[in-house]
């Protein structure tokens, strides 16, 4: 029987593309009456490009760019909506041996304690003064990676400007410019952080989830003139993802899952590269596994939930760092590019756990607590930041004046 929709979606090889090929390889978007067309993309400036040309009707996306690109700091770039995000957490900060030995020469402990890495970081930049700036990569100027990175760094005393300097790398790529010298360090989703460690080549010394847990990071981003369009398709779409992220999920299914990113249509490496984020037992690149079970999360805590308080923290990066200014009308704008009106409409038939908010205090959750939601029962937290700061989407003002 012929699909009732074919969409065509731009992705990464990147972990955080599971819910994606998970949609279409077990069958969920079929199920849904979608013909879901997956096109591998290499940088994200082509899936920006893509999108806006309308090769693509929807694409994996940064969390930040949907923001970015209605405020006008993309070129090239159509109106966009994230009506739902595809998972939590993934990411990592890695650097090269010779900067790790150095950091563990200032304090560094054996974990990945965000904390005492940058003390150590620091330690090592400062005695570095006037050797040059050590080069952090990072996947995009309007990215989760630039904003927990550098959150991270001036949180240690770090100022992102001016004591590193941040370039930026396509995702595939970091490795090898770890190997090669070109960069002392970067931040990027799996399993480019897994394949410096089980190379030998990388230290991971930090994760996103101690940063900050349970935060944000890619989204479906949808051309709202698509949306609007075809609101059926979409509807069928996001049911399609939610049961995909729901087998992501499960532990049992992720050996076959990480066979299947692991093709060359898809990530095109190595199973083993991709199993730590899955399984939660992440290499260091010292020889030591350490056990996080919530470095990803693809369903559990409404993984899949696009918040607007995630919306406003990286609106209020964007603000931070300059990219963009503050204003009353940014600060809109930024809100209402996520959708979690239209994730109720598609998935409130089918029992999806439904917060009863569209935002929340973020870092206001020191543990797993039970909220009220429509349908199936909900858990959200732990939430917080590591230097124990709290984000209330209601005093954007406020927090950007502290």
């Amino acid at each position: 029987m012929s699909p009732d929709y074919c969409v065509d979606i731009g992705f990464l090889p990147l972990l955080d593309s599971a819910v994606l090929v998970a949609a279409r390889e077990k069958n969920f978007a079929e199920a849904e009456g979608l013909d879901l067309a997956l096109v591998r993309e290499h940088s994200w400036a082509s899936i920006r490009d893509r999108l806006a040309v309308g090769h693509f009707q929807a694409a994996h996306m940064l969390g930040p760019m949907p923001i970015a690109f209605n405020l006008g700091l993309a070129p090239l770039a159509k109106h966009t909506i994230a009506p739902m995000a595809l998972g939590l957490g993934g990411n990592a900060v890695t650097v090269s041996r010779n900067l790790w030995a150095a950091m563990k020469d200032n304090g560094a402990s054996g974990g990945f304690d965000p904390a005492s890495a940058g003390v150590a970081l620091g330690k090592v930049i400062a005695a570095q003064s006037g050797a040059g700036r050590p080069r952090f990569a990072v996947v995009h100027p309007h990215s989760g990676h630039n904003y927990e990175l550098r959150y991270w760094l001036a949180a240690c005393g770090i100022d992102p400007d001016k004591d590193v300097e941040i370039v930026i790398v396509p995702p595939p790529l970091m490795p090898d410019a770890l190997a090669s010298g070109q960069i002392e360090g970067y931040c990027v989703g799996e399993p480019y952080n897994s394949a410096s460690a089980i190379a030998g080549t990388g230290r991971i010394i930090t994760t996103k989830s101690m940063i900050w847990r349970s935060s944000p990071e890619k989204v479906l981003g949808v051309s709202t003139n698509w949306a609007e369009a075809n609101p059926d398709a979409l509807d069928r779409l996001l049911r399609a993802l939610y049961r995909a992220a729901q087998w992501c999920g499960v532990t049992s299914n992720h050996e076959e899952l990480a066979s299947l990113l692991a093709r060359p249509d898809y990530i095109g490496c190595p199973p083993e590269w991709l199993l730590p984020a899955l399984s939660g037992q992440i290499w260091t690149g010292d020889g030591e596994v350490i056990a996080m079970d919530d470095f990803f999360v693809p369903h559990a805590k409404a993984a899949t939930f696009p918040w607007k308080s995630h919306a406003l923290w990286f609106y209020s990066q964007m603000v931070r760092w300059g990219q963009v200014e503050a204003s009353p009308h940014n600060e809109a704008v930024a809100r209402d590019s996520y959708r979690p009106d239209l994730y109720r409409s598609a998935l409130g038939s089918i029992g999806a756990a439904l917060p009863g908010a569209n935002a929340k205090v973020e870092g206001a959750l020191t543990a797993a607590v039970p909220v009220g939601s429509a349908g199936a029962s909900l858990v959200l937290g732990p939430d917080g930041f590591f230097d124990g700061k709290v984000f209330d989407p209601d005093r954007v003002t406020d927090y950007l004046g502290r």
